[in-house]
């Protein structure tokens, strides 16, 4: 997989943002009736999980849509340089041999977001938590330290 920023996908990322490090995946629109194996596509399904990122004067809080997924089937990591990475999986649903299906909606297969953390961040510190189908990724950030001022008495 490589590593480009989505200004070639249909992502609301950002082009600009250089936090941003989406997996670009080359063959996203290319019709179903390739020949490329259904794991290829089933990745492109998944590979854009919705994230919101805000910062707080405390913290930049991920906030990750990952409906059905169990904590056991999300990793959140960091990687040297300041890199968050949050991927997993989402399970293809079993076939059984008399099912008939009408609609198939829902994605599976793999994602896998990066972004790249501003020096502020405490990457020792980072903690993750999911309620409800939405994972929350909590990287405190150093608090700023303000100039310090020293009057000097002036004499004469």
């Amino acid at each position: 997989m490589s590593l480009i920023p989505s200004f070639f996908g249909r992502r609301s990322s950002n082009v600009f943002d250089p936090f941003s490090l989406d997996v670009w995946d080359p063959f996203q629109d290319f019709p179903s009736s390739n020949n490329f194996s259904s794991s290829a596509r089933e990745t492109t399904a998944v590979a854009n999980a919705r994230i919101d990122w805000k910062e707080t004067p405390e913290a930049h809080l991920f906030k990750v849509d990952v409906p059905g997924l169990k904590k056991e089937e999300v990793k959140v990591e960091v990687e040297d340089g300041g890199i968050l990475q949050i991927s997993g999986e989402r399970s293809k649903e079993q076939e059984e041999k008399n099912d008939k299906w009408h609609r198939i909606e829902r994605s599976s297969g793999k994602f896998c977001r990066r972004f790249r953390l501003p020096e502020n961040a405490k990457l020792e510190q980072v903690k993750a938590a999911m309620e409800n189908g939405v994972l929350t990724v909590t990287v405190p950030k150093e608090e700023v330290k303000k100039p310090q001022v020293k009057a000097i008495d002036i004499s004469g």
